[in-house]
């Protein structure tokens, strides 16, 4: 399983740059995470506990009940809520069957402390979240 995890991570922007050792440190203290249809993962408004990375299906993301994004393998969410402490900015809801890699808050915040890259490449996709959501 933990080898499955690392090449899945190595997929994603945001690990670029580790190495195979510290993506296997990703890799330990993350958990396979299988959702059902229709199940609300994280709920607006409420604190945020964990990181989830899409292997496989997709998942729609609302706030205040309209839809604003849909995401697939490859994409993550929870990461502004373990960012700057505050609730969940959007409620995500799985659409069919949905595969997460989670990764618990207080590892998942040192990880940001141990590799800064990744709080660049954060900030990148994050950036890119809020043009496209913002008219202009």
């Amino acid at each position: 399983m933990a080898e499955d995890v690392k090449e899945l991570l190595r997929a994603v922007p945001l690990f670029a740059g580790f190495s195979d050792k510290d993506l296997e440190r990703v890799a330990e203290v993350a958990k396979e995470v299988h959702h059902a249809d229709g199940e609300l993962i994280v709920e607006e408004d409420n604190s945020g506990i964990g990181f989830h990375l899409i292997v496989s299906g997709e998942a729609q993301a609302s706030t205040g009940g309209h839809a604003v994004n849909t995401m697939g393998p490859g994409d993550y969410f929870g990461e502004m809520s373990l960012v700057d402490g505050k609730p969940r900015s959007a409620s995500v809801t799985a659409r069919g069957d949905l595969v997460t890699i989670a990764i618990p808050a207080w590892n998942f915040n040192q990880l940001l402390d141990d590799h800064p890259q990744m709080m660049r490449a954060m900030l990148v996709a994050m950036s890119a979240r809020i043009r496209r959501l913002t008219p202009g």
